[in-house]
């Protein structure tokens, strides 16, 4: 079965990926990428070199950034907003303000982990820290899956790399998870709106486990305004990415996919294209334009 020639996930250092945007986007190329998004959270300062980089290329690259959201009880619901003006100066404020809320959130969830009896190494945070770059979760995982003085515990543990670490103690309901408290959905959808784009709903599955709630969520997010819902991911089943599909065609939305490339070494999310369409098509609508 052929692959899709689109990917519309992926991070770069300006955020939580391991390569820079350029990398990511000769990395997207090789794998036959046609049509790429830069999808780096809270912020879109890698855009612009991705952008330029794709004129080397075949491929196309959709401005794009992931937003982290609170709803409810679901702490961590991402909203990716596609085709935004990145140079908007609102957008950018707003930017601003979420990646403050994620930093001391960061700083919480430190302490945290630090207060669970585990060894953090600050160097390589604090040296993020000083470049102006985000400290999201899988940095503070790697500090602590480095640290020497972990690895008995570690090994104890059976976490085998520190993606385990992370959910182990850094997801929603884990001891060392602290929660954002903004944006909301609604603002998420606002803002991205206001900058020109489209909101997706990303990963549905990753964050909600039963069907109903999904589809639940969705409608409920539609009266707010929301575009369409990345039916197609990396981590779905063939259920669920049925489900996803089918809730998007029958209520008109956007239903995009991706494999949520953060780099060749990190341990699930490690290459273009890994997702599955399972005979269905996808609706990219303006972002396949933009």
């Amino acid at each position: 079965m052929a692959r899709p020639t689109f990917d519309l996930q992926s991070h770069s250092t300006y955020s939580d990926g391991s390569l820079a945007p350029a990398a990511v986007v000769g990395a997207a190329a090789r794998a036959g990428v046609e049509l790429l998004a830069l999808s780096d959270h809270d912020t879109v300062d890698g855009v612009a070199e991705a952008l330029e980089a794709a004129k080397a290329g075949d491929l196309r690259v959709v401005p794009a950034t992931e937003l982290s959201t609170i709803d409810g009880d679901h702490e961590d619901l991402h909203i990716v907003g596609y085709g935004i003006d990145h140079t908007d100066s609102t957008f950018l404020v707003e930017l601003t303000r979420f990646r403050d809320d994620r930093a001391a959130r960061s700083e919480r969830m430190a302490d945290a982990l630090e207060a669970c009896g585990l060894a953090l190494d600050r160097v390589p945070l604090e040296a993020r820290r000083a470049a102006g770059l985000p400290i999201g979760r899988p940095h503070l995982a790697q500090a602590a899956f480095d640290h020497p003085d972990n690895a008995q515990r570690i090994a104890e543990e059976g976490l085998a790399d520190f993606g385990e670490l992370l959910e182990a103690y850094l997801i929603s309901g884990a001891p060392a998870y602290r929660r954002r408290t903004t944006p909301t959905v609604a603002e998420a959808i606002a803002a991205i709106h206001a900058a020109g784009g489209v909101a997706i709903w990303a990963h549905p599955f990753w964050d909600v486990e039963h069907p109903d709630e999904v589809v639940a969520i969705i409608d409920r997010f539609v009266a707010l305004g929301l575009d369409g819902v990345e039916a197609f991911y990396v981590t779905h089943t063939r259920e669920q990415t049925l489900i996803a599909a089918r809730a998007c065609a029958e209520r008109g939305l956007l239903s995009t996919g991706s494999a949520d490339f953060h780099g060749p070494d990190h341990p699930r999310f490690n290459a273009f294209r890994a997702f599955d369409l399972f005979g269905c098509t996808p609706e990219l609508g303006p972002i396949a334009r933009a």
